[in-house]
């Protein structure tokens, strides 16, 4: 049971990625720049997360704590907005499904490639022939649901 609600949040997760996509989409319609869509849409973030550190009881992490952290840690803010740009810049062109589709193939397949063989930190999780036929009938997929 504990495993089915955590596959629901997960699911939950993704329908908040399409989503935000589509409302950041609307706003760089409706200011006419995909960069000052994807800075408010960051700021939102920022302030939900804020929210988040204080209703938890979150305390602030040591200097000591912070100086171990690994320096690729610190670069996950600029992945995530490469991913808000590039998905606000793409999603008018590709459309919500095609661009969407582009976007789970890519998290799949760098996933599977990222387990394999352990990056960041990660216990390695070798590709075995069912997450490589996944990954195919994912790309597929991709083939299937463009416009």
């Amino acid at each position: 049971m504990q495993h089915f609600f955590l596959y629901l949040l997960a699911l939950g997760a993704g329908v908040s990625v399409a989503t935000q996509q589509v409302l950041n989409g609307s706003l760089r319609t409706a200011l006419g720049s995909p960069a000052w869509a994807g800075l408010i849409s960051y700021a939102g973030g920022l302030i939900t997360m804020i929210v988040a550190v204080i209703a938890l009881g979150e305390r602030v992490p040591s200097w000591k704590t912070m100086v171990d952290v690994p320096w690729y840690a610190w670069s996950g803010g600029v992945f995530g907005a490469a991913f808000i740009l590039l998905a606000i810049l793409l999603l008018p062109s590709l459309g919500a499904a095609t661009l969407f589709a582009l976007v789970i193939a890519g998290q799949v397949l760098a996933a599977v490639t990222l387990d394999h063989f352990g990056a960041f930190g990660l216990t390695p999780h070798p590709v075995s022939a069912a997450r490589f036929a996944g990954a195919v009938l994912l790309i597929a997929g991709v083939v299937l649901i463009r416009d």
